[in-house]
């Protein structure tokens, strides 16, 4: 690389080779020119009060990158399905969801990428869910000026589809819900899950929840799970009676349909007594009663996932310890707080 250094007022003409950014306290910041401007007699006050008195053009190398063709490449090798790029601006490339779906991040593939020289790639948290649009991750190296080897090799890592990022579309799904409990079969209590339910549903485009009521027996609790089956739902929601008192036949009645029980309890509060099983390939979800009174719990961690198609294993419950605990803020802001957002979390 050669730096020809240039008086700012001896420059009029001649073109910036990189962005020229401006910061003003809690009001901008961004390149106020870009690289490719040609400067004029005007730039040149404006130059000198941003306290740019020399400006430099630079020659690359051939083995050599400027940090915007770099941070495209690098986003480009990094971006699967459901994603597309902005950018650059000031070298960093931003990946952007191109569709409302759950992030994916290959956690151990996007480390052994930051651990090379001069490359930065920063993400939000895998299995976070993301809305159209929204920024999920951006790209750049540290310099003006890279070694293009140091580019090829984050595209080695990348090659043959082996995406570090991508976004998964949420699938269609028919949501059918079991509402447990005598006192709410006979109507004694309102049903307060029903709209829990409708609400979880709604927001992810399933078509129902095709409701049933039983009491707490474990007989009527499997038969009403295999008619929902029967009815083409293909997401069964059982609600209430996961605790440990003698009328909480829930997990019972859920093990009775002849289901595989992938875990029963998790490390996430609220949720502990949350149960994941599958039929046939069909997920049923023991949901406990304190989905009623938290806005999130742990079903809204396991959810995304479940209709973004995954199938969930027991090492993906136990792995939700570790940003499990939910601070139950004032106002919640989930998902953009830490609850199930443990570093640890698996890749793809």
């Amino acid at each position: 690389m050669k730096i020809r250094y240039l008086e700012t007022k001896k420059s009029i003409g001649r073109v910036i080779c990189h962005d020229i950014t401006k910061i003003e306290k809690d009001s901008f910041k961004g390149p106020l020119f870009k690289k490719g401007h040609r400067i004029r007699e005007k730039d040149v006050e404006i130059l000198l009060d941003l306290g740019k008195k020399h400006i430099y053009a630079l020659e690359l190398e051939q083995e050599e990158l400027h940090e915007d063709e770099a941070g495209i490449r690098i986003a480009e090798a990094l971006h699967g399905e459901g994603l597309t790029l902005k950018g650059p601006a000031e070298g960093k490339v931003e990946l952007l969801a191109q569709q409302r779906g759950l992030l994916k991040v290959d956690v151990a593939k996007l480390n052994k990428i930051n651990s090379l020289t001069d490359v930065v790639v920063a993400t939000l948290h895998t299995n976070t869910a993301v809305e159209t649009g929204e920024k999920v991750a951006g790209a750049k190296v540290i310099p003006l000026v890279v070694k293009k080897e140091v580019v090829e090799e984050v595209e080695s890592l990348c090659v043959g589809g082996a995406f570090p990022l991508k976004v998964l579309p949420y699938g269609k799904y028919k949501m059918g819900g079991v509402i447990t409990g005598q006192e709410v079969l006979e109507g004694r209590i309102t049903d307060g899950f029903s709209p829990v339910l409708r609400e979880k549903a709604s927001y992810f485009a399933m078509e129902g929840p095709e409701i049933l009521y039983t009491g707490d027996d474990r007989e009527s609790i499997k038969k009403s799970i295999l008619e929902l089956l029967s009815q083409g739902c293909d997401l069964i929601v059982v609600t209430g009676g996961m605790s440990v008192d003698p009328d909480d036949v829930t997990p019972a009645g859920i093990r009775s349909t002849g289901a595989h029980i992938i875990k029963y309890g998790a490390p996430a509060l609220p949720g502990a007594m949350f149960m994941l099983a599958y039929k046939n390939g069909i997920p049923i979800v023991g949901l406990p009663a304190c989905a009623m009174f938290f806005h999130v719990t742990v079903f809204d961690l396991i959810l995304p996932r479940i209709v973004a198609g995954e199938s969930i294993t027991s090492h993906d419950i136990i792995a939700l310890g570790h940003g499990g605990l939910c601070r139950q803020c004032e106002t919640c802001f989930y998902p953009r707080c830490s609850f199930g957002k443990g570093v640890n979390q698996g890749g793809i």
